[in-house]
Protein backbone atom coordinates (compact mmCIF):
# COMPACT_ATOMS: atom_id res chain seq x y z
CA UNK A 1 0.00 0.00 0.00
CA UNK A 2 1.48 3.35 -0.98
CA UNK A 3 1.17 6.13 2.03
CA UNK A 4 1.46 9.87 2.05
CA UNK A 5 2.48 11.45 5.14
CA UNK A 6 1.49 14.70 6.37
CA UNK A 7 3.38 15.59 9.52
CA UNK A 8 1.93 18.39 11.86
CA UNK A 9 5.01 19.48 12.24
CA UNK A 10 7.20 21.44 9.40
CA UNK A 11 10.47 18.40 8.87
CA UNK A 12 9.49 17.18 12.39
CA UNK A 13 7.37 13.77 13.19
CA UNK A 14 4.61 13.64 15.83
CA UNK A 15 4.72 10.72 18.10
CA UNK A 16 0.95 10.27 17.30
CA UNK A 17 -0.40 9.59 13.98
CA UNK A 18 -3.52 9.56 12.33
CA UNK A 19 -3.99 6.77 9.33
CA UNK A 20 -6.73 7.31 7.25
CA UNK A 21 -8.28 4.90 5.20
CA UNK A 22 -10.71 6.17 2.01
CA UNK A 23 -13.52 4.36 1.19
CA UNK A 24 -14.70 2.73 -1.82
CA UNK A 25 -13.50 4.29 -5.24
CA UNK A 26 -12.02 7.47 -3.23
CA UNK A 27 -8.76 8.54 -3.46
CA UNK A 28 -6.34 8.95 -0.45
CA UNK A 29 -5.11 12.80 -1.37
CA UNK A 30 -9.39 13.77 -0.94
CA UNK A 31 -9.07 13.44 2.75
CA UNK A 32 -6.77 16.32 1.97
CA UNK A 33 -8.95 18.40 -0.25
CA UNK A 34 -11.97 17.99 1.84
CA UNK A 35 -9.58 19.45 4.79
CA UNK A 36 -9.51 16.35 6.93
CA UNK A 37 -5.91 17.36 7.41
CA UNK A 38 -6.13 21.33 7.65
CA UNK A 39 -8.95 20.48 10.75
CA UNK A 40 -5.97 18.82 12.75
CA UNK A 41 -3.88 21.61 12.02
CA UNK A 42 -6.27 24.01 12.78
CA UNK A 43 -7.09 23.11 16.32
CA UNK A 44 -2.79 22.46 17.25
CA UNK A 45 -2.98 19.13 17.51
CA UNK A 46 0.28 17.27 17.72
CA UNK A 47 -0.75 14.45 15.12
CA UNK A 48 0.64 13.36 12.02
CA UNK A 49 -1.80 12.23 9.06
CA UNK A 50 -0.67 9.46 6.93
CA UNK A 51 -3.04 9.02 3.86
CA UNK A 52 -3.00 4.98 2.69
CA UNK A 53 -4.04 3.83 -0.77
CA UNK A 54 -6.67 1.30 0.32
CA UNK A 55 -8.40 0.97 -2.63
CA UNK A 56 -11.25 -1.53 -2.77
CA UNK A 57 -9.20 -4.19 -4.79
CA UNK A 58 -7.97 -4.83 -1.38
CA UNK A 59 -10.72 -5.45 0.47
CA UNK A 60 -11.89 -8.22 -3.09
CA UNK A 61 -9.12 -9.93 -2.87
CA UNK A 62 -8.66 -10.50 0.85
CA UNK A 63 -5.53 -9.13 1.67
CA UNK A 64 -6.29 -5.48 3.50
CA UNK A 65 -5.30 -6.78 7.10
CA UNK A 66 -2.34 -8.39 6.09
CA UNK A 67 -0.96 -5.28 3.81
CA UNK A 68 -1.98 -2.79 6.19
CA UNK A 69 -0.19 -4.27 9.27
CA UNK A 70 3.05 -5.43 6.86
CA UNK A 71 3.07 -1.95 4.49
CA UNK A 72 1.66 0.51 7.08
CA UNK A 73 1.28 -0.26 10.48
CA UNK A 74 4.18 -2.26 11.58
CA UNK A 75 6.67 0.35 9.73
CA UNK A 76 5.11 3.03 11.10
CA UNK A 77 5.80 1.57 15.03
CA UNK A 78 9.15 0.43 13.78
CA UNK A 79 9.68 4.65 12.60
CA UNK A 80 8.61 5.89 16.84
CA UNK A 81 4.91 6.27 16.52
CA UNK A 82 3.36 5.54 20.06
CA UNK A 83 0.32 6.30 19.41
CA UNK A 84 -1.77 5.19 16.38
CA UNK A 85 -5.30 6.34 15.63
CA UNK A 86 -7.41 4.34 12.36
CA UNK A 87 -9.79 6.63 10.78
CA UNK A 88 -11.85 5.21 8.26
CA UNK A 89 -15.18 6.36 6.20
CA UNK A 90 -17.16 3.68 4.94
CA UNK A 91 -15.32 0.89 3.61
CA UNK A 92 -12.18 2.27 4.98
CA UNK A 93 -14.26 2.39 8.66
CA UNK A 94 -15.06 -1.67 8.20
CA UNK A 95 -11.29 -2.09 7.37
CA UNK A 96 -10.22 -0.55 10.24
CA UNK A 97 -12.30 -2.38 12.29
CA UNK A 98 -12.09 -6.08 10.77
CA UNK A 99 -8.23 -5.13 11.20
CA UNK A 100 -8.52 -4.98 14.81
CA UNK A 101 -10.72 -7.71 15.09
CA UNK A 102 -7.90 -9.54 13.43
CA UNK A 103 -5.15 -7.67 14.91
CA UNK A 104 -6.00 -7.15 18.63
CA UNK A 105 -3.99 -4.35 20.36
CA UNK A 106 -2.37 -3.29 17.12
CA UNK A 107 -3.56 0.71 17.32
CA UNK A 108 -4.55 2.86 19.96
CA UNK A 109 -7.99 4.13 18.97
CA UNK A 110 -10.70 3.88 16.09
CA UNK A 111 -12.51 6.48 14.44
CA UNK A 112 -15.60 5.33 11.63
CA UNK A 113 -17.47 7.62 9.44
CA UNK A 114 -20.04 6.06 7.84
CA UNK A 115 -18.68 3.02 8.27
CA UNK A 116 -19.85 -0.05 6.03
CA UNK A 117 -21.31 -3.04 8.85
CA UNK A 118 -21.75 -6.02 6.97
CA UNK A 119 -25.02 -7.38 4.94
CA UNK A 120 -28.59 -5.85 6.06
CA UNK A 121 -29.91 -9.55 7.27
CA UNK A 122 -27.36 -9.61 9.98
CA UNK A 123 -28.33 -5.92 10.91
CA UNK A 124 -32.06 -7.37 10.70
CA UNK A 125 -31.52 -9.84 12.84
CA UNK A 126 -29.92 -8.04 15.34
CA UNK A 127 -32.12 -5.17 15.27
CA UNK A 128 -35.39 -7.88 15.56
CA UNK A 129 -33.64 -9.11 19.11
CA UNK A 130 -33.88 -5.49 20.43
CA UNK A 131 -30.25 -4.08 19.66
CA UNK A 132 -26.65 -5.20 19.92
CA UNK A 133 -27.23 -5.23 23.93
CA UNK A 134 -29.66 -7.75 23.86
CA UNK A 135 -29.07 -9.97 20.43
CA UNK A 136 -27.15 -13.52 21.15
CA UNK A 137 -25.19 -14.38 18.30
CA UNK A 138 -25.25 -18.12 17.23
CA UNK A 139 -22.80 -20.63 19.35
CA UNK A 140 -20.67 -22.92 16.78
CA UNK A 141 -19.03 -22.04 13.75
CA UNK A 142 -20.56 -19.01 11.76
CA UNK A 143 -23.30 -20.16 9.19
CA UNK A 144 -21.06 -18.71 6.34
CA UNK A 145 -17.40 -17.43 5.91
CA UNK A 146 -18.34 -13.63 5.53
CA UNK A 147 -16.68 -11.60 8.24
CA UNK A 148 -19.42 -9.66 9.13
CA UNK A 149 -20.46 -12.82 10.62
CA UNK A 150 -17.60 -12.36 13.44
CA UNK A 151 -17.30 -9.13 13.31
CA UNK A 152 -20.70 -8.42 15.02
CA UNK A 153 -19.72 -10.11 18.29
CA UNK A 154 -16.63 -8.79 18.25
CA UNK A 155 -18.78 -5.12 18.06
CA UNK A 156 -21.35 -6.33 20.81
CA UNK A 157 -17.66 -6.17 23.45
CA UNK A 158 -18.73 -2.65 23.59
CA UNK A 159 -22.37 -3.21 25.02
CA UNK A 160 -20.31 -4.53 28.13
CA UNK A 161 -20.68 -2.82 31.11
CA UNK A 162 -17.02 -3.18 31.40
CA UNK A 163 -15.46 -3.11 27.80
CA UNK A 164 -12.02 -5.89 27.88
CA UNK A 165 -9.41 -3.33 28.95
CA UNK A 166 -7.58 -4.04 25.12
CA UNK A 167 -10.21 -2.48 23.19
CA UNK A 168 -9.35 0.39 21.67
CA UNK A 169 -11.59 3.24 22.13
CA UNK A 170 -14.11 3.87 19.17
CA UNK A 171 -16.09 6.55 17.88
CA UNK A 172 -18.80 6.58 15.01
CA UNK A 173 -19.81 9.25 13.60
CA UNK A 174 -22.45 8.78 10.43
CA UNK A 175 -25.51 10.74 8.68
CA UNK A 176 -29.10 10.44 9.64
CA UNK A 177 -29.64 9.95 6.21
CA UNK A 178 -26.96 7.39 5.32
CA UNK A 179 -27.77 4.40 3.34
CA UNK A 180 -25.99 2.38 6.33
CA UNK A 181 -27.82 4.30 8.98
CA UNK A 182 -29.94 1.45 10.03
CA UNK A 183 -26.70 -1.10 11.30
CA UNK A 184 -24.96 2.48 12.35
CA UNK A 185 -27.92 2.98 15.02
CA UNK A 186 -27.00 -0.54 15.78
CA UNK A 187 -23.25 0.21 16.99
CA UNK A 188 -24.23 3.76 18.44
CA UNK A 189 -26.54 1.92 20.43
CA UNK A 190 -23.14 0.05 22.21
CA UNK A 191 -21.54 2.92 22.70
CA UNK A 192 -20.93 5.91 24.99
CA UNK A 193 -23.21 8.68 23.58
CA UNK A 194 -19.77 11.48 24.02
CA UNK A 195 -18.19 8.75 21.45
CA UNK A 196 -21.30 9.10 18.88
CA UNK A 197 -21.71 11.68 16.54
CA UNK A 198 -25.04 12.34 14.00
CA UNK A 199 -25.35 14.79 10.87
CA UNK A 200 -28.12 15.47 8.65
CA UNK A 201 -27.76 14.24 4.91
CA UNK A 202 -26.51 11.03 3.76
CA UNK A 203 -23.28 9.13 2.06
CA UNK A 204 -20.86 11.44 1.30
CA UNK A 205 -17.97 14.17 1.94
CA UNK A 206 -19.86 16.94 3.16
CA UNK A 207 -21.59 15.00 5.93
CA UNK A 208 -17.76 12.96 6.88
CA UNK A 209 -16.12 16.58 7.30
CA UNK A 210 -18.55 18.21 9.47
CA UNK A 211 -18.28 15.20 11.74
CA UNK A 212 -14.44 15.01 11.42
CA UNK A 213 -14.51 17.98 13.01
CA UNK A 214 -16.81 17.67 15.76
CA UNK A 215 -15.05 14.61 16.69
CA UNK A 216 -11.73 16.16 16.34
CA UNK A 217 -12.77 18.06 19.40
CA UNK A 218 -13.19 15.41 21.53
CA UNK A 219 -10.52 13.34 20.74
CA UNK A 220 -7.89 12.57 23.03
CA UNK A 221 -4.91 13.94 20.89
CA UNK A 222 -1.94 15.58 22.14
CA UNK A 223 -1.96 19.47 21.58
CA UNK A 224 1.11 21.06 20.42
CA UNK A 225 3.80 22.28 23.48
CA UNK A 226 2.02 25.24 25.05
CA UNK A 227 -1.52 24.73 23.53
CA UNK A 228 -4.42 23.13 25.56
CA UNK A 229 -6.43 20.55 23.22
CA UNK A 230 -10.18 21.19 23.36
CA UNK A 231 -10.43 17.41 24.06
CA UNK A 232 -9.05 17.83 27.72
CA UNK A 233 -12.85 18.72 28.31
CA UNK A 234 -13.44 15.32 28.17
CA UNK A 235 -12.51 12.62 30.80
CA UNK A 236 -8.90 11.69 28.71
CA UNK A 237 -5.99 13.84 29.20
CA UNK A 238 -4.38 15.40 26.09
CA UNK A 239 -0.83 14.51 26.94
CA UNK A 240 2.48 16.40 25.58
CA UNK A 241 3.86 15.74 21.96
CA UNK A 242 7.39 14.50 21.47
CA UNK A 243 8.32 15.84 18.09
CA UNK A 244 10.74 14.07 15.96
CA UNK A 245 13.32 14.76 13.15
CA UNK A 246 12.64 13.48 9.87
CA UNK A 247 15.26 11.92 8.16
CA UNK A 248 15.75 13.31 4.84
Amino acid sequence: MKTHLKPAFDNLRSDTLLVFLPGAFLKPEEFEREGFVSAVRERELAADALLVDADVSYYYDQSFIERLQDDVLQPQRALGYKTIWLVGISIGGFGALIHELAKPGTVDGIVTLAPYLGRRPIGAEIHKAGGLRTWKAPEGPPPDEEVDRKLWPWLQQYANAAPAKDLPPLYLGYGLADRFAANHRLLADALPAGQVFTTEGGHDWPQWSQLWRKMLDVLPLPALAGRKNPSSRTAVPALPATPVAIAA
